[in-house]
């Protein structure tokens, strides 16, 4: 079976993917990436810089995988540069990347113009409600506002801050998703990822803003199958077909 890696978009931690695992039925083997200062790893202290943190996680996923078992690599807006690091690394490893599926971010080389870093508190929570789209409830709440803040600080730096290790495009074809009303990544930044990649690229959109995914993950997960599938070049059941017809556009390099 190949394994789904998914790597968290700020401030999430892997338990976001635990539901996935059932949605993903006998697809892939879902392996959320466990990032420093959150969940399980909550003391300790969170990265600053995305390659580090490519660096630092990529034994780990290794460890998370089957002897010669291939992987697609899923990461959502700020896990979207660190799955494309991630697939520099684990390709240097010999490990068959099959495809890196970015959603709800512009290509590896373009910072977002705004910021949220180094902002007093109420002003840096305001900044990221209005990235993401609405604001998380346990941030209203001190004593858990003081627990996610530190990361949710940490991941907006290394985030926008961000400059790829390489210019070298990976060998690995790309599919970049992106929620159909999402005010923080146009369709044309989202098309950018053509340039990270020497194999195919496809570009997809679903219904939502930024924040699609939160509700609708079966939908990225069906995604996800028809570009495995147009990969490998198997069909998919009829029912599956029929509701994700047309979703995924192969585009020229």
């Amino acid at each position: 079976m190949t394994a789904l890696v998914c790597v968290p978009f700020a401030g999430a931690g892997p338990s976001f993917f635990h539901p996935w695992r059932a949605l993903a039925g006998g697809r892939w083997r879902v392996v959320p990436v466990e990032l420093p200062g959150r969940e399980k790893r909550i003391l300790e202290t969170p990265h600053r810089n995305v390659v580090e943190a490519a660096v630092s996680s990529v034994d780990d996923v290794v460890a998370d995988l089957g002897e010669k078992e291939r992987v697609v690599l899923f990461g959502h807006s700020l896990g979207a540069v660190l799955a494309y690091e991630l697939a520099h690394l684990l390709s240097a490893r010999d490990v068959l990347v099959e495809r890196l599926v970015v959603s709800g971010s512009p290509g590896p080389w373009t910072q977002r113009e705004r910021r949220a870093t180094g902002l007093p508190e109420q002003e840096f929570l305001a900044r990221v409600e209005e990235f993401a789209g609405f604001r998380h409830e346990a941030l209203d709440h001190p004593e858990m506002r003081e627990l996610i803040l530190p990361v949710l600080r940490a991941d907006c730096e290394m985030h926008e801050n961000y400059v790829p290790s390489s210019d070298e495009p990976l060998a690995v074809p790309i599919c970049s998703v992106r929620g159909g009303s999402d005010g923080l990544v146009t369709a044309e930044q989202a098309r950018e990822w053509r340039k990270a990649t020497t194999g195919e690229f496809s570009y997809a959109e679903l219904p939502g803003d930024h924040m699609y995914l939160v509700d609708g993950a079966r939908e990225v997960l069906d995604l996800i199958e028809v570009a495995f599938v147009r990969g490998r070049q198997r069909p998919l059941p009829p029912d599956e077909r029929k509701r994700i017809h047309g979703r995924v556009q192969t585009e020229p390099g």
